[in-house]
């Protein structure tokens, strides 16, 4: 199975782009669900079609999805929902606040890993097309795990010495569902680290960069590049949405025309490796699987969208004479130097308001760092004893 995410900064076009290529794909005859998990769902608007929250056939071979997390816990997770709502009710939560702040933390976004987790191992669709939230929530993603474990860590600290008999006792002493509630975080935190795995797999998935030809908004692509390859994340290309068609001097948008080929040259030196597709303003509003197939032929051309258009290798991890060297692609940071700290076997990079854990080899837990370097958008750790 093949996963593409669309990302970029709000308003860039990213369910229009990622509806043109699920269609794309769908016509070549591809089993394809686009899936939005973006709470303030447009994509039901870009199809002109009703979704709901499970998949709905909107064209041959296509699929389409628009996530709601209540439905979502309340399908997969009940207990865990049941479990959290007990307890708030328990330290005197009124019913309808309680109801409310039952969903974890990051459920909005994690709901749709849990749904890819389950299409992955039921081999459900061929492609699956992530129309994200923008940038800063689909960075989300990437530590969910560790934010919503700590999260029940500290909402539960009982849980530790909890094993399913003591869970049991609770429930018939309390109500609270305290096993099975246990029992399913379990689960999901497994699903959760196994679909980041298979996320990070350049095989399967790939991460496609939505940007107009604008300053901010291809900031926010270098920034969310950084980013991506610092969790492990293969990006494939950048799609250049709504470029003005050539326009004469004395034309009102002229100016802004002028502009606009000074940052498509930027957006082409800034990624050289990744593929690029251009889109022309289409002069209207881009909505219905017609309108969305003219796009598509113009952005993809004869390409298979479900390609992989470039395959990098964001970290590397290199056994050399005694010591350990961690490389990370970093592009976009000027070599500025991040926090890098050992624990255990695992190495806690952070930058900005970033943080990753890469987990290290066993035989490295007695290693140290030694040098931290950031030369040519890289960065080198050397462990060593």
């Amino acid at each position: 199975m093949r996963i593409i995410l669309f990302t970029g900064k709000g308003g860039v076009g990213k369910t229009t782009i990622a509806s043109a290529t699920a269609l794309k794909a769908a016509q070549k005859g591809i089993k394809t669900l686009i899936l939005s998990t973006d709470p303030a769902h447009s994509l039901s608007d870009a199809l002109n079609l009703p979704l709901g929250p499970e998949p709905t056939e909107v064209a041959p071979n296509l699929f389409a999805q628009e996530l709601d997390v209540y439905y979502s816990m309340k399908k997969h997770w009940e207990n865990i929902r049941e479990l959290t709502r007990t307890v708030l009710k328990w330290q005197g939560i009124d019913n309808i606040l309680a109801e409310e702040l039952s969903a974890l933390p990051g459920m909005e976004e994690g709901s749709a890993f849990l749904w890819l987790e389950e299409y992955y191992q039921q081999k459900s669709f061929d492609l699956i097309i992530i129309d994200s939230a923008p940038t800063g929530e689909t960075l989300t993603l990437l530590s969910l795990p560790q934010v919503t474990q700590s999260w029940v860590m500290k909402a539960f600290p009982l849980q530790k010495y909890a094993m399913k008999g003591f869970g049991t006792m609770v429930r018939s002493m309390t109500g609270i569902p305290l096993d099975k509630g246990l029992e399913e975080l379990e689960a999901l935190f497994r699903k959760l680290e196994n679909i980041q795995k298979i996320m990070q797999d350049p095989e399967i998935c790939s991460i496609r960069i939505v940007v107009n030809p604008e300053r901010m908004v291809i900031n926010e692509a270098k920034r969310a590049f950084t980013y991506l390859q610092l969790f492990g994340y293969n990006v494939d290309s950048v799609i250049i949405n709504r470029i003005f068609p050539d326009l004469p001097e004395n034309t009102p948008f002229y100016k802004y025309f002028k502009k606009q080929n000074d940052y498509l040259l930027e957006i082409e030196d800034s990624f050289p490796h990744l593929s690029i597709l251009k889109i022309p303003h289409q002069g209207e509003e881009v909505f219905g699987l017609q309108t969305l197939e003219h796009l598509s032929r113009e952005m993809y051309k004869d390409t298979d969208p479900s390609e992989v258009f470039y395959k990098g290798n964001p970290l590397e991890m290199i056994q050399q004479n005694n010591a350990f060297i961690v490389r990370i692609d970093m592009p976009f940071t000027n070599n500025q130097v991040p926090t890098v700290k050992k624990t255990g076997e695992e190495l806690i990079i952070t930058l900005q308001n970033k943080r990753r854990a890469i987990p290290l080899p066993r035989f490295t837990n007695y290693l140290q760092v030694k040098e931290i370097k950031v030369a040519n958008d890289k960065l080198e750790v050397i462990l060593s004893d």
